[in-house]
């Protein structure tokens, strides 16, 4: 297979360039212009490449009614290019482009569905090069959910998003295909006509709502796991987000059979014989929240997740439910009144300290070299011949030496991350002061705060190096530091074949 070659590339990934002033995730916006432009100057004379390995922009982010979006794509998609706090970034991509050598790759994530449109695609290359046609042919789109595969020196590098072994968030890209197709025929998409992955209903019908309140709210590790319970225990007034969330779990009960089948070798692969995985609901809500759950007043234990998947039923009829959920009548209330019978006599504070413990026991979120499922997943789908495997998408920095001269790496976000240490969960008292700051605050409060002289936010921008000198590649795993108007990487982690 001929492969593009590079002497050196860089990969960046999550960035969610998007949403209103005050509620933006990207926090390092000068920082990242800057590596751009540091990612150009390298190696003159050779051949560079910047990837953008998915989630570059974030249309979900954007004031948008639709989980997609179809005719007002191109107006939003500009209007992020456009947006003051993210300006600077798409003039050093357009400077970068403008380079002899540099090549600018785009791959699509889960957040920026919309970069497979030819209309999307057309705006950004206007936006970046002009009418210049050198510059035009440096950029190069991987939308089609195949990967970007190239070679650094003798070494094969195989760069994806990462979302498609994730049960919440996999593209239908055959489905994008055709919405594609309708842009370019000038038809419109009916209502019902796109059906949005778990993760996009997760974060369009619960998570969008909550954030006027609560900016903060996507920004908690584990992600999924964290932001729902932490919901319920911070602001119980939000309890109606049960009933939406309540479907979405049985669809990622669906979602996790199509994406075997998508990972088969041929596309269609019979997994009956082997043992069903399905969405665990206690590991959204953790153990503490769900106390109330398994032991209701004056019945037996139940597992939260036949509770939750047959309360609509058992509200009802008092009966357990054979189907998973469609929709929901009045079953919020009545899995309220099961969880707060765990809560009564427990402090708000109390209760979302003792939430946080159940998902931070044992963990390993920060572990550059924990093998986490994306890693499982992914490595269990690349051929032996891939040299560099590089992931993004869990916005968690991994780097990982698989033998054989082969290793993976997650290249981490560019977002702001919140880190919980053991001090502050250590006890009530300890955790009040976060409480109250979680309670009622700003993105720029948050961005300014600090417990025991550490910050809450930390201050991590990744990405990953991959370069080839003297016949020899070595792939980087480092954090990128700014002073002024320069940056400079920092080495984490290297491996050298």
């Amino acid at each position: 297979m001929k492969l593009p070659k590079f002497d050196e590339i860089h990969v960046v990934s999550d960035l969610h360039m998007g949403g209103p002033d005050g509620s933006q995730i990207l926090g390092k916006t000068k920082r990242l212009a800057a590596f751009v432009r540091w990612v150009a100057e390298q190696r003159p004379d050779e051949r560079v490449a910047l990837v953008l390995n998915g989630d570059i922009i974030d249309t979900l982010a954007e004031d948008n009614s639709d989980f997609i979006a179809v005719e007002n794509a191109e107006r939003i998609v500009r209007r992020i290019m456009t947006d003051a706090s993210f300006e600077p970034i798409w003039r050093a991509l357009a400077d970068f482009v403008k380079a002899d050598r540099r090549t600018l790759v785009l791959a699509i994530g889960n957040h920026d569905l919309e970069l497979s449109f030819p209309v999307v695609q057309r705006a950004i290359v206007e936006t970046l090069a002009g009418e210049d046609l050198k510059a035009r042919a440096r950029i190069v789109f991987s939308t089609t959910g195949a990967g970007y595969s190239c070679l650094v020196g003798k070494s094969r590098v195989f760069c994806t998003h990462g979302n498609e072994v994730d049960a919440w968030n996999f593209n239908r890209y055959e489905d994008l295909s055709r919405l594609a197709r309708r842009l370019n025929a000038d038809r419109s998409l009916e209502p019902g006509e796109w059906e949005p992955n778990a993760g996009t209903r997760m974060v369009k019908e619960v998570l969008n709502t909550v954030k006027h309140n609560y900016p903060w709210i996507d920004l908690l590790k584990p992600e999924a796991e964290a932001a729902v319970g932490v919901l319920l225990a911070l602001d119980p007034g939000q309890v109606e987000k049960i009933d939406r969330l309540l479907p979405i779990i049985g669809k990622k009960v669906m979602d996790r059979n199509e994406v075997d089948k998508r990972l088969s070798a041929d596309g269609f692969s019979d997994s009956s014989d082997e043992a069903p995985r399905y969405a665990n609901v206690e590991s959204l809500l953790g153990p503490s929240l769900t106390e109330g759950l398994r032991h209701p007043a004056g019945g037996a234990s139940k597992t939260a997740d036949s509770m939750l998947l047959s309360a609509e039923d058992e509200y009802k009829t008092g009966s357990a439910a054979t189907e998973p959920l469609d929709e929901t009548l009045g079953t919020a209330g009545y899995i309220w009144d099961r969880i707060t019978g765990w809560f009564r006599g427990v402090s708000k504070v109390e209760a979302l300290r003792r939430a946080l413990e159940d998902w931070l026991k044992d963990d390993r979120t920060f572990d550059i070299e924990n093998k986490d499922d994306t890693f499982k997943e992914i490595v269990g789908t690349v051929g032996t011949r891939i040299n560099f495997i590089v992931t993004g998408h869990t916005h968690l920095e991994r780097a990982i030496d698989l033998g054989g001269g082969r290793f993976y790496f997650n290249c981490g976000t560019w977002i702001r991350l919140l880190r919980f240490t053991k001090e502050m969960l250590k006890n009530e008292k300890s955790f009040k002061p976060v409480f109250e700051l979680l309670s009622s605050s700003t993105m720029k409060d948050i961005d300014d705060a600090e417990f025991n002289k550490v910050p809450f936010v930390l201050d991590q921008s990744s990405a990953v190096c991959i370069t080839s000198r003297d016949g020899k590649e070595t792939g980087r795993l480092v954090h990128i530091r700014d002073d002024g108007e320069r940056v400079t990487p920092k080495l984490i982690k290297e491996f050298e074949r």
